[in-house]
């Protein structure tokens, strides 16, 4: 049976339920509520109908999973959605009525990345060997928001296992999963056309490893995606949306399939910054999590409300870093024969109109704002000569020149998950998970193989620990003290801004935050090119405020700000 014939009959007896729905009309005058249309509508914008009885949060949640029953065969957005939905809204609907109202969140329909504990929906993590896994407990996360009145309405599709199963040479689209396949980005939602090149996948990548499909298909409000090095921002940009990667440690990961603890994080993902700012706020742990060690490291703000930053002044004043060298501008990194990043002419005019609207908006730009690590002329100093062992020959022995960490986590920190599941594991350990992937090739597991599980696999959390920690120490200093803190203190800045995602890995590795923000489309490229009669659409481009941790305040205000001059988001032609 396919992991999708239960999601299927699910919607459709949810929209069943459709025909003998009564129009909602004003208690007092008795004449026909105002309609509001969900497409697009921003959390207040939801919160304020509800208030004013135009809506309910059981007709909120009936339009969105009409909508995902609708635009699901086009995008693949979902692996499961709430069978409890509709009575959860029923639920929140009464208290409301009583006047208990949770907060901006009572009511609103959110959906979790599928590698978040829900225990009454499956949580698999794409992951074939997972598939109808109910785990035995919640994710803070998800307790969270249920506690702050969210309907967790379904799980996103994802890349498997946030990514870490395929590794060079071969790569795993973003959002394909052996468990549900491909998904489509809502922008151009096509199958590449290329013989040989596309294997039935999207045209245009949706990004990954979380996703930003449902959201920015407006399939529901917000959703909550994690993030290693680059899977939160990477689907935030690839959809158009407004991106919070948080700093480590300001949510709990307790209940969530880990990569690695030393950088792995959830994170909102929404389509406006004061949305993203809401969610952000619900989920962030505002006292220390007994379950996770991590949090406690910044400070919240009072009841967890980052909307007192979003100030469209916030700019006036602010002086923000440009870091071209190897991340906007080509650069040859010392001992290498070919030049890293680079943008094309289309993304560099729009990266350029960026930087002009944050000086038409007061703000005093340093451009260019260099990471030292980035122009450092020792091969052995450069940022770009220490990437991450994340290949097939990446193997111990063979994995000198680049950071463990993530394959040592991968096996420390998955096999400590797998322990807290006690009886309810569908595998005991990451040994058996591949074993289990092996025996079952012939149902896609191994459509890309599983790389990086094996470089993973034959790590050993003790022998390996000196080595792990040298190039944790590595990665902190190349990426931290002379990487971002160095470029902001040498400065005097509030923040970097990057094209896009291009910050990711460098934010990511020290566990310090990052907010993306829509700034256009740009022309479809692609090599080699497509069929004469195929016409590629736009692609989206986001820009990136980069900062220091616990910084999230002054990056939200200074995302907002952008936002407000910009409002660049247009919403997907494909999904009306």
């Amino acid at each position: 049976m396919s992991a999708k014939t239960p999601v299927f009959f699910t919607i459709v007896a949810f929209l069943l339920t459709l025909a003998g729905c009564e129009i909602e009309r004003e208690p007092d005058t008795g004449t026909v509520a105002e309609p509001i249309e969900v497409a697009e509508a921003t959390i207040p914008e939801l919160q304020a109908a509800m208030s004013e009885g135009r809506l309910t949060a059981r007709d909120l949640v009936q339009q969105y999973l009409t909508r995902i029953a609708v635009y699901e065969n086009l995008l693949n957005a979902t692996i499961t959605v709430n069978p409890n939905a509709l009575a959860e809204a029923e639920r929140l609907d009464r208290e409301r009525a009583a006047s208990e109202v949770r907060g901006p969140l009572h009511g609103i329909p959110i959906a979790l990345k599928d590698n978040i504990h829900t225990t009454e929906m499956p949580t698999t993590g794409g992951a074939l060997a997972f598939e109808g896994f109910v785990p035995p407990y919640d994710a803070t996360v998800t307790a969270q928001l249920r506690d702050a009145g969210a309907i967790v309405i379904a799980k996103t599709v994802m890349t498997e296992l946030a990514n870490w199963v395929a590794g060079a040479p071969y790569r795993m689209p973003g959002n394909y999963s052996s468990l549900a396949g491909y998904a489509f980005n809502p922008y151009d939602p096509r199958r590449d056309p290329r013989p040989g090149i596309g294997d039935g996948m999207p045209v245009l990548s949706p990004g990954g490893s979380s996703s930003g499909i449902g959201t920015s298909a407006n399939l529901w409000v917000a959703n909550v995606g994690t993030e290693t090095s680059g899977s939160i921002l990477s689907p935030a940009n690839q959809n158009m949306l407004v991106g919070i990667k948080p700093t480590l440690g300001r949510v709990s990961r307790y209940g969530i399939i880990p990569i690695t603890a030393d950088q792995d994080t959830a994170g909102p993902m929404a389509r406006t910054v004061t949305d993203a700012a809401i969610l952000f706020g619900a989920i962030e742990s505002r006292e220390p999590d007994p379950e996770d060690s991590a949090t406690g490291r910044c400070e919240a703000p009072p009841n967890g409300d980052y909307t007192v930053f979003l100030d469209a002044d916030s700019l006036q004043g602010a002086r923000i870093g440009i870091p071209r060298a190897g991340y906007v501008d080509p650069l040859t990194p010392p001992g290498a024969s070919s030049p890293r990043a680079g943008l094309s002419a289309a993304q560099a005019e729009l990266f350029e109109e960026a930087i002009a609207v944050l000086e038409a908006q007061g703000a005093t730009v340093v451009d260019p704002a260099n990471l030292p690590a980035a122009i450092d002329p020792d091969p052995e100093r450069n940022i770009f000569n220490w990437g991450i062992c994340a290949a097939e020959s990446a193997t111990r022995g063979n994995d000198a020149h680049c950071s463990i960490v993530l394959k040592y986590g991968m096996k420390r920190d998955f096999n400590a998950w797998l322990a807290s599941l006690g009886d309810s594991a569908p595998v005991r350990s990451l040994t058996q998970l591949r074993e289990w992937n092996g025996d079952n090739a012939l149902l896609g597991t191994l459509k890309y193989e599983q790389a990086l599980l094996d470089i993973s696999d034959e790590v050993d959390p003790d022998r390996d620990r000196a080595r792990y920690e040298a190039d944790r120490a590595k990665d902190i200093e190349l990426n931290g003290s002379r990487g971002i803190d160095a470029a902001i203190a040498e400065n005097d800045l509030d923040a970097l801004l990057f094209p896009m995602t291009r910050g990711a890995d460098v934010a990511a590795r020290p566990g310090y935050p990052t907010v993306i923000v829509p700034m256009g489309l740009v022309p479809g490229e692609a090599e080699p090119a497509f069929p004469e009669d195929f016409e590629p659409q736009p692609a989206p481009f986001g820009v990136s405020f980069a900062g220091l941790a616990c910084s999230e305040p002054r990056l939200i205000a200074l995302a907002y700000a952008f936002e407000q001059a910009t409002l660049r988001r247009v919403p997907p032609p494909s999904t009306p």
